[in-house]
């Protein structure tokens, strides 16, 4: 049985990332008020991005890698724009000052 990772883009605008064997099913939980606590307040929500993997374990290991993702790299992906998201994924520090630790 496949599993999917998706995210969702809320009625307040952010983005919300999950993951679940049934995609139909988990988007009406979500729309329905009985998703998440999370996308509860934040309705009607709308799919932006699903990717459908062979088992469950995997779908959520890639939620879990998504959910440490800025939102302007889950913008990139959700777009399509995958030369971005290496640049995405460097840290970036102010001039002013150095990392943390230094």
């Amino acid at each position: 049985m496949g599993a999917y990772l998706y995210i969702l883009e809320c009625s307040d605008g952010s983005l919300y990332v999950g993951s679940t064997r049934n995609l139909d099913n988990r988007i009406q939980q979500h729309d329905s008020g009985r998703g998440s606590v999370y996308t509860r307040s934040r309705r009607p929500v709308r799919l932006v991005y699903q990717q459908e993997f062979e088992h469950v374990g995997e779908a959520y290991d890639a939620e879990v890698h998504l959910h440490g993702w800025s939102r302007a790299k889950r913008l990139a992906l959700i777009n399509g724009q995958f030369e971005l998201l290496p640049e995405l994924a460097r840290k970036k520090w102010k001039r002013d000052s150095s990392p943390p630790g230094e």
